[in-house]
């Protein structure tokens, strides 16, 4: 058999976004080892694989719902708006109402699904740019954080702080101080959801008409109405579920700062996208991965808290890094895509 047949036909059994999941998670993985072989003992302790988590659960659910959108075609750049007027409104009502948690939570989902529902309808249905349409409900967003209220403040409701300070231990995995003393690894609850909600997404997405339709706008439009898909529809769907996963992500977030401000979450819908696109989203629509979105997130978050170890905490040197990121994945993005192709045509 000829070999280049062979090589093309083993690459050709592997798609682009399954590809792309391969890449991130390697490059994921080679970065974390070598942080905890070049930058000390800090990145050998479990807990701190389990902090970057913890920080960034809302980032996960947001950029997951950033990679659906992104996967059908669109983009929404409203999310970190999103985020910080759930944040303030569930403060304020928690904190100066002596509010039930419970009802926070719905909230916090009304809202997302508020937002969802307006963009969605104008992209799907006014055939308005995405981003036009995001880019208003950012600042339609924001407006409203400062409306609610002005100046930032923690929250006191007990049944609050109490959900905000529960801490899940994970057993065999702790580490001892300086004094000898075992300390418990551990996750915040935020943790738990973002994660049951990427195994959630990642099957729907899979296995899910809705989610084959997703991909199938995102790939060709066209194609996907001469099919039966209704584009329309799904265009909608996408911009309402990442909107929802905004609103969901928004309370995480609040349950991790457990204050409201106007600040809060602020350039959280460019780390979204840089996620994705870490994770192996195309901006062009119809590849992605969800799992790849979590490993995205967690390679931003790593490289940063390289960044911060290697004594370079300055905001420039984060920006300047993530940039770079960005541009060595586009440019891997941009090889994988033309290597394909030439392999399809030998």
């Amino acid at each position: 058999m000829d070999q280049k047949k062979l090589k093309g036909g083993i690459f050709n059994k592997i798609s682009d976004t399954n590809l792309l999941l391969v890449i991130t998670i390697v490059i994921f993985l080679l970065m974390y080892i070598g942080a905890i072989i070049f930058q000390g003992s800090g990145f050998k302790k479990p807990q701190m694989f389990f902090n970057i988590l913890n920080a960034n659960a809302a980032l996960i659910i947001t950029a997951c719902g950033m990679s659906i959108v992104m996967i059908s075609g669109g983009i929404d750049i409203s999310v970190g708006g999103v985020v910080a007027l759930v944040s303030m409104c569930c403060a304020v009502y928690l904190d100066k109402a002596n509010g039930n948690v419970w009802v926070s939570m719905l909230i916090a989902i009304g809202i997302g699904l508020a937002f969802g529902l307006v963009q969605g309808t104008l992209v799907a249905y006014f055939d308005i740019q995405p981003f036009i349409v995001s880019l208003a409900g950012m600042f339609f967003a924001r407006g409203m954080t400062t409306i609610v209220n002005t100046k930032p403040f923690n929250v006191q409701n007990q049944s609050f702080v109490k959900l905000k300070e529960t801490r899940i231990k994970i057993p065999g995995m702790g580490s001892y101080n300086k004094k000898g003393m075992y300390i418990p690894a551990y996750i915040e609850i935020g943790v738990v959801v973002a994660l049951v909600l990427v195994v959630i997404l990642f099957l729907v997405l899979r296995y899910t008409k809705l989610g084959r339709s997703f991909y199938a706008v995102g790939g060709n439009k066209q194609s996907a109405l001469m099919l039966g898909i209704n584009v329309r529809r799904t265009k909608f769907l996408s911009h309402m579920l990442c909107s929802l996963l905004a609103g969901i992500g928004g309370y995480v977030y609040f349950l991790n700062v457990g204050s409201g401000a106007a600040s809060h979450a602020s350039g959280m819908e460019m780390n979204a996208i840089a996620s994705s696109i870490i994770g192996g989203t195309m901006l062009t629509g119809g590849v992605g991965n969800l799992v790849g979105t979590l490993f995205g997130v967690l390679s931003l978050s790593t490289i940063q808290n390289i960044v911060a170890s290697a004594g370079l905490g300055e905001a420039w040197w984060t920006g300047i890094t993530i940039a770079a990121m960005l541009c060595l994945f586009l440019l891997i993005q941009s090889i994988v895509i033309r290597q394909k192709k030439r392999a399809l045509k030998t």
